[in-house]
Parts: C-alpha cells; sequence; structure tokens
C-alpha cells in the first residue's frame, strides 16, 4: 500500500506563481481566483511541508528562502511529469501523445505557430500544442513558473539569467520599411542615417522599443518617435499611410497590409547584428519526449524558412 502525500499539485502551481510573481496579490490576479486562495495554499503547503517557503516583508511582497528556492525547482520538474502522465492517459499512452505548452514571442507567431502545427498534426498527431503568446518578459515568467514548456524568442531580456538554456535557431536582420511612394522606395538598400530625420513608428513592446530605438540612436541621432502600437500589422499599415518610417526584423511574404495600403522593405547596411530567434527552457527541468520533438519541428521551419529566405 501507499503511503499518501500531504500536499497538492494546486498548491504547488500556486507557490510557482506567487514565488515568481513575488507577491500574493499579484499571483492572485494572474491565476484569476482571490489572494486568500493562494495565501491559504502556500500556508497548507508550507505546514504540509513542515518548511518556511517565503519570507514575506509588509509592502514589500515575498523572498524564498533557501528551502522555497529547492522546492520552486523540484516543483517544476513535478508538474512537468504530471503534465507528462496527463497526456499519456489522455492519448495512446506513447511518448508522443499529450500536451505540449509552448510559448511563442507575439511577432513570431505568425511565422512559425501554422507551419508547427501543420507538421506536428502530419507527424504527431497525438501531441497537442497549447500556445501562450506574450512579450518576452512574460514568456520568461511563464517558464519560470512552470506555465510552458519551451519558449520561442528573440534574445532580449534573456542574459544572465542562469536557470535559463537557451538556443539559436535562426537570425532576423532588422530592416526598414517605408510607403510605396517615398522616395528611398527603389533602393536596394539603406543606412538608417538616411531615414533618422523621419517620423519613426515604433513597435512598442517591453524590450523590442529599445531595440528598436538603440538601433536609430546608433546612428547619431535622436529618433522622432511620432507613432506607438503594439501590433506589429498596425505598424505596416501606418507606414503605408505615409506616416513615418519603422524598423522590424521578420518578413511577411506579401508587401500589402491591412489596411489596405503597401510597404517597401528595405535591408539595412548598417552592419548591425541581427536578432537571434531562440529557443530557451529551464535548466532544471528535464524535457519530455514530445516536447523534444516539437522543438526539433521548430528548428526544422526556422532551418526550411532561412533557406528560402
Amino acid at each position: 500500500m501507499t503511503s499518501s502525500v500531504g500536499f497538492t499539485l494546486v498548491q504547488l502551481r500556486y507557490f510557482l506563481v506567487a514565488a515568481e510573481s513575488g507577491s500574493m496579490t499579484a499571483a492572485s490576479a494572474e491565476l484569476h481566483i482571490a489572494q486568500s486562495a493562494v495565501s491559504t495554499a502556500v500556508y497548507n503547503l508550507e505546514r504540509d511541508l513542515q518548511a518556511q517557503l517565503f519570507i514575506r516583508r509588509r509592502g514589500r511582497g515575498l523572498v524564498l528562502t533557501p528551502a522555497g528556492k529547492r522546492l520552486q525547482h523540484q516543483a517544476r520538474e513535478l508538474l512537468a511529469r504530471a503534465r507528462e502522465i496527463e497526456g499519456e492517459a489522455r492519448g495512446s499512452g506513447g511518448a508522443f501523445s499529450g500536451p505540449v505548452a509552448v510559448g511563442c514571442f507575439v511577432t513570431l507567431a505568425p511565422y512559425h505557430l501554422p507551419a508547427l502545427f501543420s507538421e506536428c498534426t502530419s507527424r504527431y498527431p497525438g501531441i497537442e500544442i497549447d500556445v501562450v503568446e506574450a512579450e518576452a518578459e512574460q514568456l520568461i515568467q511563464a517558464l519560470r513558473a512552470g506555465r510552458i514548456d519551451f519558449a520561442l524568442t528573440y534574445d532580449l531580456g534573456l542574459s544572465g539569467d542562469p536557470e535559463l538554456r537557451s538556443e539559436t535557431i535562426a537570425h532576423a536582420p532588422a530592416y526598414a520599411i517605408v510607403p510605396a511612394g517615398h522616395p528611398l522606395a527603389g533602393r536596394e538598400s539603406v543606412e538608417l542615417t538616411e531615414l533618422a530625420a523621419e517620423p519613426l513608428v515604433l513597435l512598442d513592446l517591453p524590450h523590442s522599443r529599445d531595440y528598436f530605438r538603440a538601433l536609430v540612436a546608433a546612428t547619431g541621432t535622436e529618433p522622432d518617435v511620432r507613432y506607438r502600437t503594439q501590433s506589429y500589422e498596425t505598424v505596416r499599415s501606418m507606414v503605408a499611410q505615409g506616416l513615418g518610417y519603422s524598423v522590424l526584423n521578420q518578413r511577411p511574404a506579401t508587401s500589402q497590409t491591412y489596411g489596405g495600403g503597401e510597404v517597401v522593405a528595405l535591408p539595412l547596411r548598417d552592419g548591425r547584428p541581427p536578432l537571434e530567434v531562440k529557443l530557451v527552457y529551464v535548466d532544471s527541468v528535464a524535457q519530455t519526449a514530445r516536447t523534444r520533438a516539437v522543438m526539433e519541428l521548430l528548428r526544422g521551419i526556422a532551418t526550411h524558412r532561412s533557406a528560402a529566405g
């Protein structure tokens, strides 16, 4: 007869979200439950384990104790294994059946997810891909809290984190876009100095905004950010309407925009290094066979896109 375990997977999940967010209030908002439910779950977990997991600082949030830090790593592995067991029970029982939670940077999603779903359905029909689309910092938080198995993202905000391991699968050089009728639209390439005096339509996402502003600032001029939007396609549509130029990394297959106008993509001659497209995961969490299979599919998709481009 097996002995019972005092704590639950729900308690571990609430603990991980609280550890990542740094407060019970933030964790309750992220989990969409009452703060009292998070606090009670963590209190009961501490009682069952007979260990203090957090130092609670009034008005300054939560800090993990050494025991809490150890549990954080162990809980990630346990929850990943629980998802694997659930998937095998719901599927055919094979290694390539069940859910895989994939995080994807918002602007990368249209370029990689359709091909990923198509390839996965063809080769591994038993795998169910669940996607979280977000910006870089949110993806890192989701990784740390164990809500996703890995992330597909740019190399933005990843440096200096010893818990994360990353692998570069593609490079995305920056390029400028201008309206179809722009005086430079017929050029094969440009330098940003030729556009720096014009209004900049900024893709206003965390880390991304700093990257694009730094590209223009490197020309020795202060970017004239006239318009901001968090939508990749809105940036293209605003440029097509003649409201300014922009700098992006991923290239759509068409020059047409949602607004009906047309943009022209111009490679940059400034010699700035391209952004790296990376697969990122928590180093201490062992990946399941189906997760590794999905990651391999993304490697192949990235290689095919690079060859086609």
